[in-house]
């Protein structure tokens, strides 16, 4: 299954006051894992930065003067979140942006059935605590320390990370098999296979995966888990 962990940078806090998008960062998950393809763009809004704006995210109307406008991003983004679901932290924000810049070039919108909100995830499971992206990287020990500024291809990362440890970890397999065996006391002899597996990755596949982990600074986590 294909996902896309999607996260945005505005000029504000909602397009009906003429706020525009300012950056796109998006990254693939495939069966819950990173592949390492990602699409990130920054966009000329095309409009002053608010003060308020630029001190959550440091990009100043001045930078982004000569960056691409959404008009001319439209068709590479969509072919990169083709028709899969898409990972959104407080989905309703970022896809209220991305529908009204499709609507300002006659483009259809994306339907909110195809959002899944990890804020609403996190408030179910965690009610009455903080569930911002900061608080729930604390919360799971995902390294934040790089994110001094908002960026949506960071925060995509970091998103990706508590993603999957809400849905469970990224062997949830294996605790389920540690609790099983807790509760019966059995042991269950498995006999070694006379010829090992053939290795499922490709060899692009591990270069594009281990390109991805190189971006995730020293202290990843997956780090210790490359072979």
């Amino acid at each position: 299954m294909r996902e896309i962990v999607l996260d945005t940078e505005t000029t504000g806090i909602s397009p009906q006051d003429g706020h525009r998008l300012v950056e796109i960062g998006c990254l693939e998950l495939f069966n819950h894992v990173a592949t390492g393809k990602f699409f990130h763009t920054y966009v000329d809004p095309e409009r002053d930065m608010p003060e308020g704006a630029f001190r959550v995210h440091g990009l100043s109307a001045e930078f982004l003067s000569d960056k691409p406008k959404f008009a001319e991003v439209a068709d590479a983004f969509l072919e990169f979140i083709a028709d899969d679901p898409l990972v959104i932290h407080n989905a309703s924000f970022d896809m209220g942006f991305i529908n009204a810049e499709l609507k300002r070039i006659g483009r259809a919108a994306l339907p909110m059935a195809r959002a899944i909100d990890t804020l609403d995830i996190a408030r179910r499971k965690f009610p009455g605590s903080q569930n911002n992206l900061d608080a729930l990287c604390r919360r799971f020990n995902v390294d934040n320390s790089g994110r001094t500024k908002h960026g949506a291809l960071l925060d995509s990362e970091l998103l990706a990370e508590v993603y999957l440890e809400m849905m469970g970890g990224r062997q949830p397999g294996l605790v389920l098999q540690t609790e099983l065996a807790g509760k019966t006391g059995e042991r269950v002899a498995r006999a070694a296979r006379p010829v090992p597996l053939p290795p499922r990755l490709t060899g692009a596949e591990r270069e594009a995966h281990d390109a991805f982990i190189a971006t995730l600074g020293d202290d990843a986590l997956w780090l210790g888990q490359k072979s």
